[in-house]
């Protein structure tokens, strides 16, 4: 079968593999139907920081139906639709068993310490796939982890009804705190990216507004609305330091992107204004609940989403994202109906 394999940093590969055994006891063989490329993939390709086991199939991000089904597993059966949690953990640290899977000691991820989804078939425990709505288009189910990592951060950092909240940063985690915020929010969001273009389309998509992530030159445009709340979807330390100055005292700002580098910050600032910095990682129990959400957001996910016909576009579509050349906020590889 073709797969998307990592060998190691920059060094990514379309290659034919025997496809798995039988699964295992407590796992199952999942048909891979669709398949997203996340921008924690592009960074372990360009850093191998995350580079645990070589070659590995990458992509934690995907749905499939299940083929087969291993000893001891229940709840499932062959041709069940299902979407993958990206999580592997251990279940038995302190962390697991206060529920806080996301931050569990052993912690790793699908398409690092495991084979992915970027490939024909695949194998899971079936701790870690969740039954969809069959209606669902399969580039629609693919995107249910990084609606849970959105919906994880929408929910760490809980807006006051009623006051405004500014994402930073309109990639795929962006719009989807967004969209949901749209949803499940009744203030005014507002939007800030480098790229005006992006922003502007996330706004639209979300029914927002965007703004530049300049004090003065928002508050012009923000007509005295204060903001207390604030999403940063890029890990960028320019944009946090920012978010950080443009924020009224008494509300926080929720960290959720990836970056590189120190913050330079006066803790007095947080202390005199009650500022609260809330760290957000990947997602806890919310992976049900984002797939709950999906059919009644699919006609909103779909202008979010370019598509791929084929694993053999992978490494040009990787080119193309790392060199910011991309026109919606999620790829999408579909692999079979």
């Amino acid at each position: 079968m073709k797969a998307v394999r990592l060998h190691d940093a920059l060094d990514l590969r379309v290659e034919e593999i025997e496809r798995p055994g039988p699964p295992p006891a407590g796992s199952v063989t999942i048909d891979v139907r669709a398949a997203g490329i996340c921008g924690s993939d592009l960074h372990n390709f360009r850093t191998g920081q995350w580079i645990s086991r070589r070659p590995s199939t990458a992509g934690h991000e995907f749905c499939g139906r299940i083929s087969a089904i291993g000893d001891g597993v229940e709840g499932l059966v062959v041709g069940d639709l299902v979407a993958a949690d990206s999580r592997i953990y251990c279940g038995e640290c302190d962390a697991c068993r206060s529920g806080r899977t996301n931050v569990c000691e052993h912690l790793g991820f699908v398409g690092e310490v495991c084979d992915g989804g970027f490939a024909e078939q695949t194998q899971l425990p079936a701790r870690l796939v969740r039954k969809h709505d069959p209606s669902l288009d399969p580039a629609i189910a693919a995107m249910a982890e990084p609606l849970a990592v959105a919906l994880h951060a929408v929910r760490r950092l809980n807006p006051r009804s009623g006051e405004a909240v500014i994402l930073i940063g309109c990639g795929t985690i962006g719009g989807l705190c967004g969209l949901l915020l749209s949803r499940l929010h009744d203030g005014k969001l507002l939007f800030a990216d480098v790229n005006l273009d992006r922003a502007e389309m996330v706004a639209g998509i979300c029914g927002g507004s965007s703004i530049p992530l300049d004090k003065s030159k928002a508050r012009v445009l923000m007509n005295d609305v204060r903001l207390r709340y604030a999403i940063d979807a890029t890990g960028s330390t320019k944009a946090i330091e920012q978010g950080i100055e443009i924020l009224d005292g008494g509300g926080a700002i929720a960290l959720v992107g990836i970056g590189h580098g120190k913050i330079e910050l006066d803790p007095n600032i947080l202390v005199e204004r009650e500022i609260a910095l809330i760290g957000c990682h990947a997602f806890e129990t919310e992976l049900a609940d984002a797939i709950a959400l999906l059919p009644d957001l699919q006609s909103s996910l779909l202008e979010f989403i370019d598509t791929l016909t084929s694993l053999d576009d992978v490494p040009e579509a990787y080119r193309q994202l790392n060199e910011g050349r991309a026109s919606r906020l999620k790829t999408i590889i579909r692999i079979a109906d």
